[in-house]
């Protein structure tokens, strides 16, 4: 029995001192960190005035453009109501065709509600398609738009809510290419609130609080086209604060702060299982040591969470699911900060800063804008200066953006 055990633990010490081959789980090289959802266009600032103030809005004053990121701002409208333009040029060191079109009406119904439309149309111009040098083209003009209403109610002297409903349709998959192909659709919401605070007397100066919240594009996953995967809207969350340095009955200057979260999953580290040559025998994977071809092509999650759940888990669990941890999901927040100079309610100057960590998307800016005030018109131009490695589209891009206002100063809010 003796050198039956002997002869065992021989054997095994054998077998561990010939053991060669091993299998590891190796990260993708090309898995990226940004997240991206399906119709980025629905969150390309439409406006000048937002663009100029680093593309926020929840928590700034009121104007016609609220709908694109607070309907819940129009409670607070000294005007009756308002229809707003803009037009965005996009891309415009490349072509000259492709724009972001944007219309909103608002009618302060009264005292505690109001209603809201929107129509936001972005073009990616005339595309034309030919066989071969010789055969006649096909012009094509791919497109996405969002119509959306939505409906504020004051709840208190300085809180009101609005809660808003989108219908999205994207038909970017050419006809022309696939006689199959269908626009993508889908539906979703916002819920979105604002605070603005009484008018409050300090040292050298008066001052007014504002608050903002949102929740948009809360709707489901949808497809491209009908052979294509299901991908999440640009649910985001956005919260801002801001402050109105009021100093006499003709200037103030109003400064404020925002961040924005993607509320959908992060995608994990994905790996593939190898075999590898375990040249010193310690069972575990040195590096360089020699791998073999994958022995599948299916991926592994390595570090994070499965991002195929439907969109309510996903908002739940875009909290928590960063395979960096708590650190990464700070920097899945961008920020922006802004000061905008307001003379006699007639003539505005504004400028913002907005920020993407790196890994993110790097989106860096600075923007400029100013606005005038003629009668009953209101006037806004901004213009974009990139910080980034990263270009931006709107890079050099000038904005122009026109409200027309009907029964200004029917509401006293001061």
């Amino acid at each position: 029995m003796k050198k039956q055990i002997i002869a065992l633990m021989a054997l095994v010490t054998l077998s561990n001192s010939f053991a060669q081959d091993g299998t590891v789980i190796l990260p993708n090289s090309n898995d990226s960190r940004v997240i991206t959802t399906g119709l980025p266009f629905m969150l390309i600032a439409p406006d000048a005035r937002s663009a100029s103030l680093g593309d926020m809005g929840v928590a700034t004053s009121v104007d016609g453009f609220s709908q694109q990121y607070n309907p819940a701002k129009y409670a607070f409208s000294e005007t009756k109501q308002g229809v707003s333009i803009s037009y965005t040029p996009y891309l415009t060191r490349l072509v000259n065709d492709i724009s972001l079109s944007y219309v909103t009406y608002f009618n302060r119904i009264n005292e505690y509600s109001a209603f809201s439309v929107g129509l936001k149309y972005f073009s990616l111009g005339e595309i034309v398609l030919t066989q071969d040098a010789t055969s006649e083209g096909v012009a094509v003009k791919p497109n996405e738009y969002a119509i959306d209403g939505a409906y504020t109610l004051r709840l208190g002297d300085q809180f009101s809510m609005a809660v808003a409903m989108r219908y999205m349709r994207s038909a970017l998959k050419l006809r022309a290419l696939d006689t199959g192909a269908n626009p993508g659709s889908t539906f979703g919401a916002d819920i979105t609130g604002y605070y603005q605070s009484e008018e409050e007397a300090y040292n050298d100066f008066n001052g007014r609080w504002r608050l903002g919240f949102a929740i948009q594009n809360l709707g489901p996953k949808f497809k491209y086209d009908d052979g294509g995967d299901d991908v999440f809207q640009p649910t985001n969350l956005r919260l801002g604060a801001g402050f109105d340095f009021i100093f006499d009955q003709y200037s103030k200057l109003a400064v404020t702060g925002e961040v924005t979260k993607y509320l959908v999953p992060t995608p994990p580290i994905y790996g593939k299982e190898y075999n590898y040559d375990d040249e010193n025998g310690n069972g575990v994977y040195d590096e360089g040591e020699e791998y073999d071809n994958p022995v599948s092509n299916t991926d592994i999650i390595i570090s994070g969470q499965d991002p195929d759940v439907s969109f309510l888990n996903g908002v739940f669990q875009s909290f928590g699911d960063a395979p960096g941890g708590f650190s990464e999901e700070l920097r899945e927040f961008t920020w922006a900060l802004s000061a905008e100079y307001t003379y006699q309610d007639n003539f505005s100057f504004r400028t913002g800063y907005f920020n993407e960590a790196d890994d993110k998307g790097a989106r860096k800016f600075f923007a400029l804008g100013a606005g005038f005030k003629y009668t009953t018109i209101n006037v806004d131009l901004s213009y974009l200066f990139s910080a980034s490695k990263v270009q931006s589209p709107l890079e050099n891009t000038l904005r122009f953006s026109l409200t027309f206002n009907f029964g200004d100063g029917e509401y006293d809010e001061y």
